[in-house]
């Protein structure tokens, strides 16, 4: 028998969102720990706003939407809020009810610089690091660190000489989309900069390749499950990579116990080599083939088995930025400045933590 479409819609119902989602979803087990990493940051919460006036969207439900942004490839705010009016898994993960009425996408600019002032987005992160540490998914003895490059959100059109006067200056010949013919200019970070991101600075990721103007996305990964146990986004001015690992490292290492490090060959030099070892760090770093100059790891790192090992494994970092780049969307960064593009980078790198441990605990 053919089955007709219902003329008449119901009036009233008693399914929730959460109804519809299935038991077996894996957003289930992640929510659950987004839940309790955001519970233990309820009393930094409760400074970031007034005792008194309108209340605001609860700031759980805005850090729980860059999640989701995060783990739907969403480009946008504007585009989440629109598809929050009518997506049932975004409304239950935040847990909104079908009455309730979505976000403004200005809520999101409104409340970032509060979360800058209050360090959340790195307190967030720590706090989803503290549950894979509880869960025994970490180690403490064994990492590997790596840097990317973060495309900024300037153009080198943007790359003006700094000392650059405006009253001399043509006038445009088209104000949205100017031409520029800058072939045969010497161009550097020393003399220019951008006028739209000034941090920004300008970068390429190997001989060949072409420059633009960057970030430098740093990590460290935990070797026994892949974990990035701590990040930093830096200048990218060609030791951004060395200084953020030993910076990081230094945060994690414990004094009383040995740890090893692994690293591809653009961390061999001597300076990096002779931090590692004050700080009781053994250097896995992989020997550079530069003509040029000596490698600074000698036969007493490269002979045990662990330095293979850790050679392996330090490669699946690569997987890490692989995947903040593709699904999280953060090959190109969305915001102008440092502080605005890490706090980015953290909330990515939680969800893809979460990610990571969901699959982990369920197996």
């Amino acid at each position: 028998m053919r089955g007709r479409p219902k003329q008449q819609t119901t009036l009233f119902s008693l399914r929730t969102p959460g109804d519809r989602v299935p038991a077996g979803h894996p957003l289930r087990r992640v929510k659950d720990m987004a839940d309790a990493a955001l519970a233990a940051l309820s009393p930094t919460f409760d400074a970031m706003y007034s005792g008194t006036g309108r209340p605001s969207i609860p700031p759980e439900q805005l850090l729980k939407s860059c999640l989701l942004m995060a783990f739907y490839s969403v480009r946008s705010e504007r585009l989440f809020c629109e598809q929050l009016d009518y997506n049932l898994l975004f409304r239950w993960f935040l847990d909104m009810g079908m009455e309730d009425a979505s976000f403004d996408h200005s809520t999101f600019s409104q409340n970032r610089d509060r979360l800058l002032e209050h360090d959340v987005a790195r307190r967030f992160f720590m706090a989803v690091m503290g549950q894979a540490q509880s869960a025994g998914l970490t180690s403490s003895e064994h990492f590997s660190v790596d840097g990317s490059l973060i495309e900024a959100w300037a153009s080198l059109k943007s790359f003006r000489p700094k000392d650059e006067k405006d009253d001399k200056q043509e006038p445009p010949d088209d104000k949205g989309n100017p031409t520029v013919n800058f072939h045969g200019q010497k161009r550097g970070n020393a003399t220019h900069a951008s006028t739209t991101d000034p941090e920004a600075k300008l970068a390429r990721k190997g001989n060949g390749k072409e420059a633009r103007l960057a970030y430098s996305l740093n990590g460290v990964m935990e070797n026994r499950n892949g974990l990035l146990v701590d990040l930093a986004v830096m200048p990218a001015d060609g030791f951004a990579e060395r200084d953020a690992a030993v910076m990081m490292l230094e945060g994690l290492k414990s004094r009383n116990e040995r740890a090893s490090v692994g690293a591809d060959k653009g961390y061999d030099t001597a300076d990096f080599v002779a931090d590692c070892r004050r700080m009781g760090v053994t250097p896995h770093i992989a020997q550079t083939t530069d003509t040029r100059r000596r490698s600074a790891i000698d036969r007493r790192t490269t002979r045990p088995a662990g330095y293979a090992l850790s050679q392996r494994i330090r490669k699946r970092i690569e997987e890490v930025w692989g995947w903040m780049k593709t699904v999280g969307g953060f090959r190109k960064t969305r915001f102008k400045g440092r502080e605005r593009t890490e706090l980015a980078a953290y909330l990515v790198g939680a969800a893809y933590n979460l990610v990571r441990m969901a699959r982990l605990t369920a197996a």
